[in-house]
C-alpha cells in the first residue's frame, strides 16, 4: 500500500447523537473514494464499520471503527464512533486519536443532546470542530433552521461552507460558497456535475458567503485589515484563513449531505483535503520526558523520536489482543522493539496493520499522524504511550468516565465461574468504562458500566465470543446490624458425654457504640473467674458471630462487649468451650438489645440544567433522599443530596430519562444509618424464609 507523509493525512472523528447518520456517511465516503465497490446500509447489517454481531443485531454502532480512504493523493482516516451515551468511552478514546471532530446533526431533528455532548468532549481537548447537517433528503429537512440552532447553541463561529440545492425529496446537490460553484449528484453519487449557481439561490448564496468571508477575515489580523479596507481576499488567503480559523477554533465550518443517497459526500472530501488541518498543521503534542521529568512537546516531523498513544484495545478469543494506536511523532516501523513508558516495559512489535472495519492490510511503517494497529502486545492497554527507550516520553492518559450502573453477574451453568471471570477480565481490558470486581461481603461478582444497554452488550458478547451464558441481577445491599440499648447476659456451654466434658461459662455486658466505630471487646474479669488463657477464646467466639447477625444475617457493627464474669471447671473447661459460651452469650444478648438494620448512605451530586431541577428533587425525595444543598455550576445547577445506596442502583437510567441525557452525577459512600421499619421488615422476613429453605 502507498506510504503517506504526515502532510498528506487528515484524521476526522465522526461524532454526534445516535441515529444522525455517521456510519452511513462513512459508508458513502468509502464508496465515493472507491475503497469499497458497493454501499452497505445499517438496517441491512452490511456496512464496513458496523461489523460486530451486536451492532448488526441492534442496528447501532457500539464500538469505534476505522475507515481510511484515499482522496486526491491524500489519506483521510475516518473514525466512526457510537452515538449512544452508554458507549461514551469509545468517543473519548477516538477523539484522542484524531485532529478534527466532525459533529453530525440531523436536518430534521437539529441539535440534540448528543450533539451538545460531543461538542463539549471535543472542546475539552481544544480540537478543531466542524458540522455536517445530514439527512437533507428526509421529509421536513430544514437546513436554515438547523444552522440557526447550531449558531444559537454553539456560537456564531459556526458558518456554512456548503449550502443545499433543494431539500427533502428535491435535494439534488450542494453549492460551494467559496468556489461559488454548484455540484449536482446522480447515480448514488457516482456522477457529479459542476454547474453555475442556480439563479434562485443567488441572494441566499450572497448572504451566506458574505457572513463566511467575514468570519474567515476575523481569523487573522492581516486578513481583517484587508477586509475592512474593502479589498477582496484572494483564493490563497481564503484557504489560509479557513485553515487558521478551524485550527484556532474561531471557525466551525458547516457542511451538508445525504449519506444514504451519497449527495454532498465528495464535496466534503474535497473540502476535507483543502481546508481541514493535517497533523503537520497542528501544535506539537505535550508530554513528560521521563529522563528529565520536564514537559516536552514533540512535533510530528519524521526526524523527531518515535512516540505513539494506544487509544483502543480489542480482545478476540482467536486473534488475541489488537491495539489501535495514533503515531504522535517520528515514524513507526514493523518488526521493532518499543518502550511502553506507561508500564515501563519493552514490547516486541510484529507486523503493523491499517484497519478498515474488520479487514486488515499490512503496512511496513506509518508516519507521524497516521492511525494503525498491532496485534499481541503483552502488557500494553488503552491509554498507554509507546516510544523509544532512549527517548522516553509519556503523554497524558485518556480520561474515561467512571461506570454509573452496576449489576451482579453469575453464570447460568454451574462450573462456569472461572470461565466467566476470565472472559469478563478480557472485556475489561478492551473497555475502560467497564469494570469487574468481586464483592467479598456479598460474595457476588459485580460488573459496572455506563448503562443497561452497555451491560446487555457485554453479556451478549461473552455468550458469543466465549460461550458463557451470564445472568444479571441487582446487587445485594451490604446492610449491617447493630443494637439500640445495653444488657447483661449469661452464656454457658456445658456438655457431659462420659469421659472429659466441656464447660465454659461467661457473663458479658453489651452496649451500642457511635456509628462507624466498629466492634470493641473489653476484658474486665477480676479474681480469675475466667482463666486468663481462655479470655482470647471468648473474644474469638464473639468475633466469629459478628459476620452473621441474628436479625437478618448481616454483619454486626458498632457494639461494645465487656467480659465481666464467669466460671470454669478444672478438668472440663477448654478454649473451645469458652469460645462457644462467648458466642451463645452474644447471640442471646444481641436479640435482647432491640437490634436494628443499618443501610449504606451515599453522597450524590447531580448536575443538570435549570429546567430539570424540580424533577430531580422530586425523584430524590421518592428515593428517600435528603437534599443537602444546591449551587450553580458552569451554567448548570448542582444538587447535593444523600440517599440510600439500595435506592440508586438504576439512578443512571432514571436520570437519563428525566433529563434526556443532559444530566450526570457522581457518588461516594458516606455512612450507615437505620433502615425505616417499613423497609426493614420485608428484608428481615425474606432472610428468615431464606434461612428456613
Amino acid at each position: 500500500m502507498k506510504q503517506y507523509a504526515t502532510e498528506e493525512l487528515r484524521n476526522v472523528c465522526l461524532v454526534g447523537h445516535g441515529g444522525s447518520g455517521k456510519t452511513s456517511f462513512l459508508e458513502a465516503a468509502l464508496y465515493s473514494s472507491q475503497a469499497i465497490d458497493r454501499m452497505g446500509r445499517v438496517d441491512e447489517g452490511n456496512t464496513v464499520s458496523d461489523h460486530d454481531p451486536e451492532e448488526i443485531k441492534r442496528s447501532i454502532s457500539i464500538a469505534t471503527s476505522l475507515g481510511p480512504c484515499a482522496w486526491q493523493g491524500n489519506k483521510v482516516n475516518f473514525v466512526d464512533t457510537p452515538g449512544y451515551f452508554d458507549f461514551v468511552g469509545e468517543v473519548k478514546g477516538a477523539l484522542q486519536a484524531t485532529d478534527v471532530a466532525l459533529v453530525f446533526a440531523c436536518a430534521v431533528s437539529g441539535v440534540e443532546v448528543g450533539t451538545e455532548k460531543v461538542w463539549g468532549y471535543a472542546g475539552e481537548r481544544n480540537m478543531a470542530r466542524a458540522f455536517l447537517i445530514n439527512k437533507m433528503d428526509r421529509e421536513n429537512a430544514n437546513f436554515d433552521r438547523v444552522v440557526e440552532e447550531i449558531r444559537q447553541t454553539f456560537g456564531t463561529s459556526a458558518a456554512p461552507l456548503h449550502i443545499p440545492i433543494g431539500q427533502e425529496a428535491k435535494f439534488a446537490g450542494i453549492v460551494d460558497l467559496l468556489r461559488q460553484k454548484a455540484y449536482y449528484y446522480s447515480d448514488i453519487g457516482r456522477k457529479v456535475e459542476e454547474k453555475p449557481v442556480p439563479a434562485e439561490l443567488g441572494d441566499k448564496v450572497a448572504e451566506y458567503r458574505s457572513a463566511l468571508i467575514e468570519a474567515i477575515a476575523e481569523t487573522d489580523d492581516e486578513l481583517l485589515m484587508k477586509y475592512l479596507d474593502g479589498e477582496q481576499l484572494t483564493d490563497e488567503e481564503i484557504v489560509k484563513g479557513v485553515k487558521l480559523g478551524i485550527v484556532s477554533g474561531k471557525l466551525a465550518p458547516i457542511f451538508c449531505a445525504s449519506a444514504l443517497r451519497n449527495i454532498g459526500v465528495k464535496a466534503f472530501l474535497d473540502a476535507c483535503v483543502r481546508y481541514l488541518p493535517s497533523p503537520a498543521d497542528l501544535p506539537a503534542t505535550p508530554g513528560i520526558n521521563l529522563k528529565s521529568g520536564a514537559e516536552e512537546a514533540r512535533s510530528s516531523a519524521r526526524t523527531t523520536p518515535f512516540s505513539a498513544i494506544v487509544f483502543k484495545t480489542m480482545a478476540d478469543p482467536f486473534v488475541g489482543k489488537l491495539s489501535l494506536f495514533r503515531v504522535r511523532s517520528g515514524f513507526f516501523k514493523s518488526d521493532t522493539t518499543v518502550y511502553n513508558s506507561s508500564k515501563e516495559t519493552q514490547e516486541r512489535v510484529g507486523q503493523l496493520f491499517v484497519v478498515r472495519g474488520k479487514t486488515q492490510e499490512t503496512a511496513p511503517e506509518l508516519a507521524a499522524g497516521d492511525i494503525g494497529a498491532v496485534a499481541k502486545l503483552t502488557s500494553t492497554s488503552t491509554g498507554d504511550t509507546l516510544c523509544e527507550r532512549d527517548n522516553p516520553i509519556r503523554y497524558s492518559h485518556i480520561t474515561f468516565p467512571s461506570p454509573v450502573i452496576s449489576q451482579a453477574a453469575e453464570p447460568k451453568a454451574k462450573g462456569d465461574e472461572e470461565k466467566m471471570g476470565s472472559s469478563l477480565t478480557r472485556l475489561q481490558e478492551e473497555d475502560p468504562t467497564f469494570s469487574v470486581r468481586r464483592d467479598l461481603e456479598t460474595r457476588q461478582t459485580i460488573i459496572s458500566g455506563m448503562g443497561d444497554l452497555h451491560l446487555d452488550v457485554i453479556v451478549s458478547r461473552i455468550a458469543k465470543k466465549f460461550g458463557v451464558d451470564i445472568v444479571l441481577s441487582p446487587p445485594r445491599v451490604p446492610y449491617r446490624e447493630t443494637i439500640r440499648c445495653a444488657t447483661r447476659v449469661e452464656g454457658k456451654h456445658k456438655k457431659q458425654s462420659g469421659g472429659k466434658g466441656q464447660f465454659g461459662h461467661v457473663w458479658i455486658e453489651m452496649e451500642p457504640l457511635p456509628r462507624g466505630t466498629g466492634f470493641e471487646f473489653v476484658d474486665k474479669v477480676f479474681g480469675g473467674s475466667v482463666p486468663r488463657n481462655f479470655i482470647p477464646a471468648v473474644e474469638k467466639g464473639i468475633r466469629e458471630t459478628l459476620d452473621d447477625g441474628a436479625l437478618a444475617g448481616f454483619p454486626v457493627v458498632d457494639v461494645r462487649v465487656t467480659l465481666v464474669d464467669g466460671s470454669s471447671h478444672p478438668v472440663d473447661s477448654s478454649e473451645m468451650a469458652f469460645k462457644i459460651a462467648g458466642s451463645l452469650a452474644f447471640k442471646k444478648g444481641f436479640l435482647a438489645c432491640k437490634p436494628i438494620l443499618l443501610e449504606p448512605i451515599i453522597n450524590i451530586e447531580v448536575t443538570v440544567p435549570d429546567d430539570y431541577m424540580g424533577d430531580i428533587i422530586g425523584d430524590l425525595n421518592k428515593k428517600r433522599g435528603r437534599i443537602m444543598g444546591m449551587e450553580p455550576y458552569g451554567g448548570l445547577q448542582r444538587v447535593k443530596a444523600q440517599a440510600p445506596f439500595g435506592e440508586t442502583f438504576k439512578y443512571a437510567t432514571d436520570l437519563r430519562s428525566m433529563t434526556q441525557g443532559r444530566g450526570y452525577f457522581t457518588t461516594e459512600f458516606s455512612h450507615y444509618e437505620e433502615v425505616p421499619s417499613n423497609v426493614a421488615d420485608p428484608i428481615i422476613l425474606a432472610n428468615a424464609k431464606k434461612s428456613e429453605e
